[in-house]
């Protein structure tokens, strides 16, 4: 875990990652703590630029965790912020070579798009995630063959061979729900995607019947949201929480774009969700009710 001194000190304490901690997670808590330090030492974004020989805007991106980190540009950095102590240094610096590692997802970089790679390494490391969807089941608990029929919606023109890649990385992702020390996965599901026949009839049972398996598992909670709430207060579309045990790692809201997706992480923008998602879970059907509705909504597919 990455920790550091009281709130006064931001000198760098304990810097071991731990075991499931994803290269993604890692840049950010390593772009953090460069903040924390630059700030400390009331030293600018161009100042620190310049130190390094590269634009203000670099600096900002490193401090985001929003690109890969250089050994010496973090140890130049390091110099300007007064960072002396060894093992302060070392610390940091062994992190630069742990957050730069690819991850298992970059094997499938050839269907991975960039803003969707960030998403899939805090899916990584996250404790807990939270799904609200409305037009399909959420990507973790999709069946093989209800994956693909999405995928297939998705890239029409896509040929055979690509759309096999986008299900294998998805099958993938779902691996993690499974490991030891699993994140807790609640997902509220609208009514909708549960009527609406993706790949057909057979497909749909079998994506029912893999749901009804999934919410028996100890980490698994599916709420789903019936058509008899009406109006709700997610009306704006479907979003993700992520959340993770690193105390020094906010919340992370995800909106998935068509080509693109927004990240929200800053107190004031994901308090509204973090609101919208605890009315979604009191307004849907128990997890009880809503395995009673999945084995009903079975017979009738």
């Amino acid at each position: 875990m990455i920790t550091t001194h009281a709130d006064n000190d931001p000198h760098p304490h304990s810097l071991a990652p731990e075991p499931q901690q994803s290269s993604t997670v890692l840049r950010i808590l390593l772009g953090a703590q460069l903040r924390k330090l630059r700030e400390a030492r009331q030293i600018t974004l161009e100042d620190a630029g310049h130190h390094i020989r590269a634009s203000h805007s670099k600096v900002s991106r490193m401090e985001l965790g929003r690109v890969g980190f250089r050994p010496r540009d973090v140890a130049d950095l390091l110099s300007l912020y007064g960072v002396t102590e060894e093992a302060d240094r070392d610390g940091l610096l062994t992190l630069v070579t742990q957050a730069n590692a690819p991850g298992w997802w970059h094997n499938y970089s050839d269907v991975l798009p960039s803003w969707f790679e960030t998403y899939v390494g805090l899916e990584e490391a996250a404790s807990a995630i939270r799904n609200y969807e409305v037009q399909f089941v959420p990507g973790l608990l999709q069946t093989e063959a209800y994956s693909r029929a999405v995928v297939a919606l998705g890239f029409p023109e896509g040929p055979d061979s690509e759309i096999e890649r986008r299900v294998r990385l998805r099958m993938a992702r779902q691996q993690l729900v499974d490991r030891p020390g699993a994140p807790h996965l609640w997902a509220l599901i609208d009514e909708a995607a549960l009527r609406r026949p993706i790949g057909g009839s057979e497909v749909m049972r079998e994506q029912i019947r893999h749901l009804i398996r999934a919410a028996d598992r100890s980490n698994v909670t599916i709420q789903v949201i019936p058509f008899e709430v009406g109006g709700h207060a997610a009306a704006g579309g479907p979003f993700s929480v992520l959340r993770f045990a690193e105390p020094d790692l906010p919340d992370v809201i995800y909106l998935e774009q068509l080509t693109s997706a927004v990240y929200l992480d800053k107190p004031e923008e994901a308090d509204s969700y973090l609101a919208v998602m605890e009315r979604l879970s009191i307004e849907a059907s128990s997890a009880e009710e809503t395995r009673d509705f999945l084995s009903t909504l079975l017979a009738e597919v």
